[in-house]
C-alpha cells in the first residue's frame, strides 16, 4: 500500500517525522527558554530605543528613495555573484557550454551594472 498512484510514500512519510520532529523540537526549546529565562526588564530596556536615547524627531519621516534602490541593487548583485561559486567547483565538468553561458551571464551583469551607473542609480546626491 505504499504505492498509490505512483508515490512512494515511505519516502515522504520520512520528511514527514523530520519535519513534524523539527517543529516539537524548536517548539519545545522556545518554551523552555521562556520558562527558564530570567525577565526583569529595567525601564530602558523597554522603553522605545534600548540605546536610551529620546527619539530625536518623528519617526514617520520619510525615506529618501535611493537607500531602497541601493538596497535593491545590493541584493540583486549579490545574489547573482554567489552563483557563480557552483559555476566555479562545475567548471571543469561543464565544459565549453558551461564555460559559455557564464561568460554571457557575467555580460549581461556588467551590462546592468553599467546602466545603473549611467543612470546615476549609484549617485550620492
Amino acid at each position: 500500500m505504499s504505492h498509490i498512484l505512483g508515490i512512494n510514500y515511505i519516502t515522504y512519510s520520512t520528511l514527514l517525522i523530520s519535519v513534524i520532529l523539527a517543529l516539537v523540537i524548536s517548539a519545545v526549546v522556545l518554551a523552555l527558554s521562556y520558562i527558564l529565562a530570567i525577565q526583569t526588564p529595567d525601564p530602558e530596556k523597554t522603553s522605545a530605543y534600548e540605546c536610551g536615547f529620546e527619539p530625536f524627531e518623528d519617526a514617520r519621516n520619510r525615506f529618501d528613495v535611493r537607500f531602497y534602490i541601493v538596497a535593491i541593487l545590493f541584493i540583486i548583485f549579490d545574489l547573482e555573484v554567489a552563483f557563480l561559486f557552483p559555476w566555479g567547483l562545475t567548471l571543469g565538468w561543464s565544459g565549453f557550454v558551461g564555460y559559455g553561458l557564464a561568460i554571457f551571464f557575467l555580460v549581461l551583469l556588467a551590462i546592468g551594472f553599467i546602466y545603473e551607473v549611467v543612470k546615476g542609480a549609484l549617485n550620492p546626491q
